[in-house]
Order: structure tokens, then C-alpha cells, then sequence
């Protein structure tokens, strides 16, 4: 391909009927494909695709919950960015008439991410911040520098990797964000009715809804699962009890895919589920919330919800970009709004969910997974940091859920809490099963009252 002497020759870019020859016009040329590239960008950040693409940053385990193929998705972004690259690539090459490797070097790379950095990534108004501020500052230095030392050099790159330290110290989310709070603030638009999305058949059935047989989990030497079984019946509160280190959130992370159990086997409606993907065992219709809330804090409670829609919604990454999906995101943001509510945060449906309290970021959590409509609900301490009177309210909320066909999983430390709401209970202790029945039963198991409730009737 030409070797270090590049590549020569190349022809100047012919458009159907017309050639463009002067500078003037690859330069509107260029604006125009620019701008076409920052609107399909921003087009698809701003929908079903793009809402999992911001979520990535939030970390594998809690994509892959709301039915999300991460690593198909992080192979979709890269495919992305290598189109922008090779549409720009093609630009450079005819403008110029002539392409070496010293454009495409290392140092080059390092100062487009750093654009990236400066602006903030993952927003694509900040991508035009950092590429215009580097680029006008580089120039600037390159004249500035050379007077002041008295020699020539990239002197540039030192105080670029010197700005790089106090931005990570100072803006870790770049420029942009903080530019964006000086702005005014503009009124969100209202969420508009649409018809619903499709939802999950929830009748009773015969079996289980949910088996765990003799399941074990083991990390080297230690045995965090030992040869746990139980049973959930369809439309059933069973709570999941135990001291801290009983293993839990171990057995949830198990039944939901994101371990993988040493031995035994985990069964839903039936089908074994042990040993498939954690975004395939969330498409089955299970849901979840974290012992560690796991939202997106940069974007709205509206944003995050619509994120559980993703299984039941199909738009991909050209329908999003090119504004296709209208119909469908009108459908999804109608859904989470409807389940914003039905959880009473209404109030918080436009706010950040980073700027809200802990116990409402759970709340939003549980809404997020509701809005996948499944047939098996995992929560994970959902009434931690929660006041009395939302614990009520968390309580008659999963009381409706249950009415309604919702299967759900509990795991909690507040015992009143878990005593008024739940049909059954396990009660885990070093990994093993300690105990199961009714509440009334566990409140007066000697062996519990003696392992965990410390003598409490």
C-alpha cells in the first residue's frame, strides 16, 4: 500500500455529475458529512441502542441484566467509530492527493482521545468541545512555546499530558458537562401516551416457577454455596434470610448468570438455566435489582428506566441513528414513565439519578427491572436506606406485584419488613440451609432464633 513512501496519485473526489476539485468545496463537503455524523450520533445515543451503549460504562453485570448481549454490543460501537474513522480517512485521502503514515502515528491517536477526554466521552457535543479546544490550544502552543523556550520541539505534549492530570483531578466527565449546567435549563418535554409494549403471559401454571438443586458455588477453598435447594411457586414472596457473608447474593448472582455454579443445577419454568448467559437468562423473563444500586448517574430516572425495556422493544443501531424508531421510543418512554409512577417517583422522573437519595435510587432500580415485565422479580435488599414510611409503601407496591402474577425473589435484612410481606422464607447460614417455612414458623425455629435472630420472638 505504498510503504513508508505513502501513497500518490490518488484522484480527486468525484461526486455523480460533478468533481470536486477546490478547497472550497471539500470544505462543505466536509461540514456536511460532519454534521450528518453528529446527527445520526446523537440520534443514537438517544434511544434503545444508544441508552445500553452509555450504560456499558456502568459495568457488564448490570447491562447483561436487562437482556443486553455486551460483548455484540461493544463489537456494534466499534464498528460505529471505524466507520466515522474510515468516512474521515477517505476525506483526508482526496483532499490531500497524497497519504503517508505520518499522519496516522501514535501521537496522533493519543491526541484524538484526548479531545475525547477534554470534552467528555460518551457525549457528543462534548466530542465537538474537546476536538475545537485542543485544536485551537494546539495551534496557540505551537506558536507560543517555541518564543518562550527558544528552540522548536512538541512541546505541546507535555503541557497536554499536564492539563490531562488536572482535568482527571478537577472534570472527570470533561468540559462539556460542566458547560452544560452554566446553560438554561430547558423544560422537558412531557412523556406522550403511546399503545403499550408487549408483555409476558404470567399464569399460575403447575410447577415451580423456580428450582435450585443442590446448588454449590466454591471459590478456591472457600465454600460460599453448599448444596442449597428450594423451590419458588408462581406468584409467590419468598424471602431469602441470613446473617452478612451467608451467601445470598452469591445464590442471586448464581440463579441470574453472572457466576457459575461449581456443581448442582438452577431450573425456571421448567428449562435449565444453569451455565447460560446472564443477558439469556434475562430474556427467560428474570429480573433484578443490586445489593450495590447500579444506575447510570449521569442520566435521567426516565433514561434509566427505559433501559429494562430493551428486551421488549427490537430497534437497532440504523433504524436509531437515522430517526426510525420514533413509533417504538415513544412506546418505551410511555412504559417507563408508567412504571415511574407506579413506583411514586414521579416527581424524579427528569432528574438525574445520581443526584437522588440512596433509598430512591433503589426504588429506581426496581423500576427499571419492572420495566422489563418479568416473570421472576430478584431483589437484593430493595428496603436498605429506605424511611418507615416508604418501606410501606415498598411493601404494598410488591404486594400489587403478587397479585398481579409476579413471582419475586427477596433478600433482606430488615426482619419486620420481611415477616409482613413474605409467604416463605429460607433462611441461609455459612452457605447451607438453615431453615424454610412460613415466617410464623422461621420466628419460632429454635435453630434460627439461636443462629440468626438472636433469641428474638
Amino acid at each position: 500500500l505504498g510503504g513508508h513512501t505513502g501513497l500518490t496519485g490518488i484522484p480527486p473526489l468525484a461526486l455523480p455529475g460533478f468533481e470536486l476539485k477546490s478547497e472550497r468545496h471539500f470544505y462543505y463537503l466536509i461540514w456536511a458529512i460532519a454534521l450528518c455524523a453528529l446527527w445520526a450520533s446523537s440520534n443514537l445515543l438517544d434511544s434503545r441502542p444508544g441508552r445500553a451503549i452509555r450504560a456499558l460504562k456502568g459495568g457488564l453485570e448490570m447491562v447483561e441484566a436487562f437482556g443486553v448481549d455486551a460483548a455484540r454490543l461493544k463489537i456494534i460501537v466499534f464498528v460505529y467509530a471505524g466507520l466515522l474513522a474510515c468516512v474521515s480517512g477517505w476525506l483526508y485521502a482526496h483532499l490531500q492527493r497524497f497519504v503517508n503514515p505520518s499522519p496516522f502515528g501514535i501521537h496522533q491517536g493519543i491526541e484524538y482521545l484526548f479531545m475525547a477526554v477534554v470534552g467528555g466521552a460518551g457525549s457528543v457535543w462534548g466530542a465537538v468541545v474537546g476536538a475545537t479546544l485542543i485544536t485551537l490550544l494546539k495551534q496557540w502552543l505551537q506558536d507560543l512555546l517555541p518564543h518562550l523556550l527558544g528552540r522548536a520541539g512538541n512541546f505541546e505534549i507535555v503541557v497536554f499530558g499536564v492539563l490531562m492530570v488536572l482535568l482527571l483531578q478537577r472534570a472527570r466527565e470533561g468540559v462539556w458537562p460542566w458547560l452544560e449546567r452554566l446553560l438554561p435549563k430547558r423544560a422537558s418535554p412531557p412523556v406522550p401516551d403511546a399503545a403499550p409494549l408487549p408483555v409476558r403471559h404470567k399464569a399460575a401454571g403447575q410447577g415451580a416457577r423456580l428450582e435450585v438443586d443442590a446448588a454449590r458455588k466454591q471459590f478456591g477453598g472457600l465454600v460460599a454455596v453448599n448444596d442449597l435447594s428450594f423451590e419458588i411457586r408462581p406468584g409467590e414472596i419468598l424471602g431469602l434470610i441470613g446473617p452478612n457473608g451467608a451467601g445470598k447474593t452469591t445464590m442471586f448472582n448464581l440463579i441470574s448468570g453472572a457466576l457459575r455454579l461449581t456443581a448442582g443445577d438452577v431450573r425456571f419454568c421448567g428449562a435449565s438455566i444453569g451455565g447460560r448467559q446472564p443477558y439469556e437468562i434475562a430474556r427467560l423473563g428474570i429480573g433484578r435489582t443490586f445489593q450495590h444500586v447500579k444506575l447510570i448517574g449521569s442520566m435521567s430516572v426516565l433514561d434509566n428506566v427505559a433501559l429494562g425495556a430493551y428486551l421488549r422493544s427490537e430497534a437497532g443501531v440504523l433504524r436509531a441513528a437515522l430517526k426510525l424508531d420514533r413509533a417504538e421510543e415513544a412506546r418505551i418512554k410511555a412504559e417507563a414513565a408508567r412504571q415511574i409512577a407506579r413506583c411514586r417517583l414521579d416527581a424524579h422522573t427528569f432528574d438525574a439519578a445520581g443526584s437522588l437519595a440512596l433509598g430512591r435510587q433503589r426504588i429506581v432500580e426496581i423500576a427499571r427491572a419492572l420495566a422489563a415485565d418479568p416473570l421472576l422479580l430478584l431483589l437484593d435488599e430493595p428496603a436498605a436506606g429506605l424511611r418507615y414510611l416508604e418501606k410501606q409503601e415498598l411493601a404494598a407496591l410488591l404486594r400489587s406485584l403478587r397479585a398481579d402474577g409476579m413471582t419475586i425473589l427477596l433478600v433482606e435484612h430488615d426482619m419486620d419488613f420481611v415477616m409482613g410481606l413474605t409467604d416463605r422464607l429460607v433462611v441461609m447460614d455459612f452457605g447451607e440451609k438453615l431453615a424454610e417455612g412460613l415466617p410464623a414458623e422461621i420466628q419460632k425455629n429454635p435453630v434460627v432464633l439461636e443462629a440468626y435472630l438472636g433469641g428474638v420472638t
